[in-house]
Order: structure tokens, then sequence, then C-alpha cells
């Protein structure tokens, strides 16, 4: 079984039909949140994400500005400013489809999805090893997959010495999941590593098996659409550098 793993699709549709594409034929999509925020084409990325088949998808922060039920007043004036201008344009039913989206962490396969941490589902970022060795014991499974931080990345628990190991994953590159794990996909629609490709994931649940993959895609077109929506244009900068 091949399962897709999204995270931070943030609005941009080009980087999310990238991703579909490169991940070829998979058995189910997992996507841990912010389908909406900063980018141009929310209401483009909420109805492919909600068209896939056999999808688990929890909500994000600025999925849950989006409905209200997180003020947009918490968020920096560049990303409110684009969430005002998402809200104005969501259509009815894509909002609605974003109020089925759960609030707390779900377990699929034997793993616990959820946006930001275990602890917080919606807000707390897992970017370093102190905060990720404080969020082992707020879940039972073996592994658990998170978004928000943009990067791509691994935690895992190393019983014999106690201690926390951070991998920066490399593209590509096959994981196996012996221990137990932190991992975050990256972001589809934000990356922020200094990478600029999409990134997503593939996990092969029977042999615990985490593939990061990252795969170009038309940054331009997208940085167009942000200006001629009259988007803050640092949304439009970032993206060409992976900031």
């Amino acid at each position: 079984m091949r399962i897709l793993v999204i995270s931070d699709v943030h609005a941009n549709i080009t980087a999310l039909e990238a991703v579909i594409a490169d991940a070829g034929d998979v058995d189910e999509t997992w996507c841990l949140g912010d389908i909406v925020g900063y980018g141009p084409d929310p209401n483009e990325c909420v109805e492919r994400i909600a068209q896939l088949p056999n999808l688990t998808c929890v909500m994000g922060n600025h999925d849950a500005a989006a409905l209200n039920i997180m003020p947009v007043t918490t968020f920096n004036g560049d990303a409110r400013r684009a969430l005002e201008w998402q809200i104005e344009r969501l259509k009815p039913e894509n909002l609605d489809f974003l109020r089925t989206l759960p609030y707390e962490p779900q377990v699929r396969w034997g793993v616990t999805l959820v946006h930001g941490s275990p602890r917080d589902p919606i807000w707390e970022y897992i970017i370093n090893t102190l905060n990720a060795r404080m969020n082992f014991p707020a879940f039972e499974t073996q592994v658990c997959f998170v978004g928000h931080s943009h990067l791509q990345m691994a935690f895992e628990y190393v019983p014999s010495n106690d201690r926390i190991l951070l991998t920066v994953t490399r593209p590509g590159d096959l994981l196996a999941l012996e221990r137990r794990a932190i991992l975050n996909p990256g972001s589809v629609g934000q990356p922020r590593d200094r990478n600029p490709r999409a990134a997503y994931a593939i996990f092969t649940p029977e042999t615990m098996g985490w593939r990061p993959m990252r795969v170009e895609y038309d940054i331009e077109a997208v940085q167009e659409r942000i200006r001629t929506g009259g988007l803050p244009e640092k949304q439009a900068l970032r993206l060409a550098e992976g900031w």
C-alpha cells in the first residue's frame, strides 16, 4: 500500500497538482491541514483535495481561521491579510468541507495524524528535539505525522540512551521506521527549508517505510496570481527561494 502524505498546501493549486502527478497511483491520501492560507487558490485546493479518494484530512490553524474558529488577529500582518482575502472568496460549499475536518488527532494504520503537535493539534510547532521530546508522551502509536512547520524532517526516540535524534531527511531516501518517531512531510505550497520544490512523502504502512519527496512546479505562475490578486508581495517572493 502507498499512502500520499501532504501538508500545508496553502492555496497553491499548481504545487498541489504537481505533487499529485509526481506521486502517481496511491491507495490513500493523508492531509495534515492548512489547505488554505497565504496563496491565491483556496477554492481550487479545497475542491481538489475533497475529491481525492480514501482521504483523511485534519484541520490546520489557517483552516480554523478561515472558519472563524481561531481569530485572524492571532496571525502576523501578511498572513492575516491573506486570510481575510481568502475568507471573502471561499465558496460556501468549500467552507462546509473545511468544517468537516477534525480538530483532534486522528489515527490511521497505527499512525497518529495531526497538524501542529499531539499536545496542541492546531498551534504548536515541532521544530527541535526539546519540543519533540515533550510530545512523545502525548501519542500512543509508534509514529506520528505532523505538519505546520513547513520543514521536511524526522525526530526519532532512541531508548538505549534516551536521546531524540533529529534527521533532516533527504528527498528520495527511504527511512525505515523502527523506532518511535515524529515525521513531517514538509509543505506542498510554501516550503521553508530553502528548497522551493513542493514537498510531500510516501508512506508504506506494511513495511513502515517513509520516503520524503520533492517536485518542481511553475512558481512564476503562482507568483503572478498572487500579484494579480493583490495578496502580500512577501507571499510571492518567498516561493522562489523556499523561506
